[in-house]
Parts: structure tokens; sequence; C-alpha cells
């Protein structure tokens, strides 16, 4: 395993800029084909980050790249591939290959690791065939997300139709410090039904999470059906959907 040093990094986040020698160019870079980067507190996560590059004499690749929160320029990952496609003559599309291993995240800033969630860039250097380099600061901007979990039951099951219904449940998000996940109070969470045999789920209501993120609500039950939570994300935490809770009717 890769040392802490070499996966965690401070960097100063700087105003967009770039330096370097010739007309070689970053003409547009997309990270982990547009969707967010969510971490838990076990699994590795790899992800790439698509840049597309340009010069006159052809590209020759990437010498450098870091990634690193936007506004704090604490970042942590390993660089750990490259591989270059060309397109034309003057125009390759170089795709790195980043990795995160929780377990290098406990105690390794002089912070809480978890306020390193949220919006990210990333930074590169990119060489051409002819010598030319450039050192581009800000090419893509990217979400860092703490995984997170949520649950639903609901009772009494089966229920006599027109009956209260009680639907609870729990939220909770990856903590990076100790590697546990704990409850994520004062949320905004949707509260969902899917009649037996339809296609979709609805919101019912909407419900804020309580004391280590519990979830609590009544319904009269009107139908048979599956019922679920839903909650939508924030900038720092991940959207997820609970498994559905089918109740039948007596």
């Amino acid at each position: 395993m890769t040392g802490v040093a070499a996966a965690l990094t401070l960097l100063t986040a700087t105003g967009a800029h770039a330096e370097g020698k010739g007309d070689i160019r970053v003409t547009g870079a997309v990270v982990n084909s547009g969707k967010n980067v969510i971490i838990g507190t076990s699994q590795r996560v790899t992800y790439p980050i698509a840049i597309t590059i340009r010069d006159n004499s052809g590209v020759k690749g990437l010498s450098h790249v870091s990634v690193f929160n936007k506004s704090d320029g604490w970042g942590f990952g390993d660089w750990t591939g490259t591989k270059c496609v060309k397109k034309s003559s003057t125009t390759s599309v170089c795709t790195a290959t980043m990795t995160v291993a929780p377990q290098w995240l406990p105690d390794s800033l002089p912070e809480s690791v978890n306020n390193t969630a949220g919006v990210w860039q990333v930074n590169a250097t990119v060489k051409a065939n002819d010598g030319d380099y450039w050192i581009a600061d800000h090419i893509a901007e990217f979400k860092v997300k703490r995984a997170s979990k949520l649950t639903t039951d609901a009772s009494p099951e089966p229920v006599t139709k027109g009956a209260e219904l009680t639907v609870s449940g729990k939220l909770s998000r990856a903590h990076w410090e100790d590697l546990k996940y704990y409850g994520f109070t004062g949320q905004n969470v949707q509260l969902q039904f899917k009649s037996a045999g339809a296609a979709h789920y609805r919101t019912v209501k909407t419900v804020r999470t309580g004391t280590s993120g519990l979830l609590s609500t009544k319904v009269t039950a009107g139908s048979a059906g599956s019922w679920r939570w839903y909650f939508p994300g924030t900038t720092t935490t991940a959207r997820v959907v609970s498994a559905g809770d089918e109740v039948k009717l007596k």
C-alpha cells in the first residue's frame, strides 16, 4: 500500500492560471464520467480523469495530476496510472486513474478530514512530442462526497386497510476519521410509496431526521405496496435510497 504521505498532500487552492512553453493546451477534462466521487469506510475507490490535450506536434502525455478541495487546498488520492488515446495527429485524450483507500484517511490531516468533502478541482501538467509543456490549474471541478446509508421499516405488517401505519428508518453517513457510520441529523428525507403492481414510487411527505439520524412518521394504509425513504444528498454527502419495505393488507 502506498503511504499516507503519497495519498494526502496540502496544496494551495489558488485561482485558475497556467504556464508553460509552446502551443500545447488542455482543451477539456471530465472527472468520473461526470459523476460524484463517493467514499465510504472500507471499499477502495478508483475513478478516471479524462483530459483532452492538443499540440501541433502531437501529445506525449501527462507528467503530473493532482486533485484537492477547492476551498481549503487539502486533497487525498494516488495517481495510479494513465492511458492516452490518440484522436488525431494533434489531439489525444489522456485518462488518469485516481485511487483512494479509506484506511488512509483517519488522523491524516491537522484538521478534520471530513471537512475535505465538497467541491474539488484538478490540476495537471501535460507534455507534447516537441518538448512543449503546460502546467494547467483548475482544468475541472467535481464533488467528493461522504457515502450514506438509509433504512426503512414499516409496521404493522400486514395492516388493515385504512389503519395507521408507522414508517421508520435511519439516515447515516461515513465518518472518515474513524471509518464508521453515524446518524445524520437535521436532514429532509422524502417518504415514498409504490402501490402493488405500479412501476414507480411517488413522494408522500418529507420528514426531518432527528437524534442519531432517526426517522419516523405515521400514514394511513390505503393500499398494499412498498414504502421507502429517499435522501437527495447535499454538497458533501451522497444521495441514497433505501430498500423498499413491502406491506400487505389484511
